[in-house]
């Protein structure tokens, strides 16, 4: 190989070394959730996630229907309520009453790190829902968890008031409690790209050795 051809090789591998750190140092694309209400069945100790809205099921008498806050990308990676109250327990000082349905309701407000900027989430509560026959779920939470929200959509915003604000907007994981809408260029850092330069001007040097030597 000669002189030009080593020097020339030379400062490719470096310009690929430190590509390849911009490459890997950047890293992936943050993933974006969305924080939102998550509406939840129990069958007996295991929570499903519904395949309905609240406000279109119709849960039967002693049914348990669950509600959590929380930022998620989607259905199967949600949050679900937390607790192991049952219908048992949550009801049980409620008697059934003829031509009415109880319904035991879960409703998690979530962590600090799922709430909106500024906002605190309540403490999570339990209730039991006397409703007619034909109630649907959102009937049933409106009866206990006032003031509810909704978008024009009809989709549930808020329960008893929180959040204050917001209705299922993006969030990026890993912007911090309260973050939301949080953007990234993806871009290399300042370091890196001044790194990338150092090596162009040392590859161009080398080359410029190399000729001068050969010609000499």
């Amino acid at each position: 190989m000669t002189v030009t051809g080593y020097a020339v090789r030379r400062a490719g591998l470096l310009l690929l070394a430190v590509l390849t750190l911009c490459a890997t140092a950047a890293g992936p694309a943050a993933a974006t959730g969305y924080r939102y209400w998550s509406f939840w069945e129990r069958d007996g100790a295991r929570w499903t996630y519904a395949t309905q809205g609240p406000s279109t099921a119709r849960p039967g008498d002693g049914s348990v229907e669950g509600f959590r806050f929380a930022v998620s990308e989607d259905s199967s990676d949600a949050s679900q309520p937390r607790g192991t109250a049952g219908f048992g327990t949550i009801c049980a000082d409620t008697p059934a009453v003829g031509g009415r349905k109880r319904v035991a309701l879960v409703v998690d407000f979530g962590t600090a790190a799922d709430a909106p900027a500024g906002e605190k989430p309540p403490a999570r509560r339990t209730a039991c829902a006397v409703v007619p026959e034909d109630a649907t779920t959102a009937d049933a939470l409106a009866t206990v968890a006032k003031p509810l929200r909704y978008d024009t959509n009809a989709l549930l915003c808020a329960i008893g008031g929180y959040p204050a604000r917001g209705c299922g907007e993006k969030v990026t994981a890993g912007a911090g409690a309260g973050a939301a809408g949080g953007t990234s260029d993806g871009g290399p850092s300042v370091g890196l790209a001044a790194g990338v330069g150092v090596v162009v001007v040392v590859a161009a040097g080398a080359l410029w050795q190399a000729r001068r030597r050969k010609n000499a």
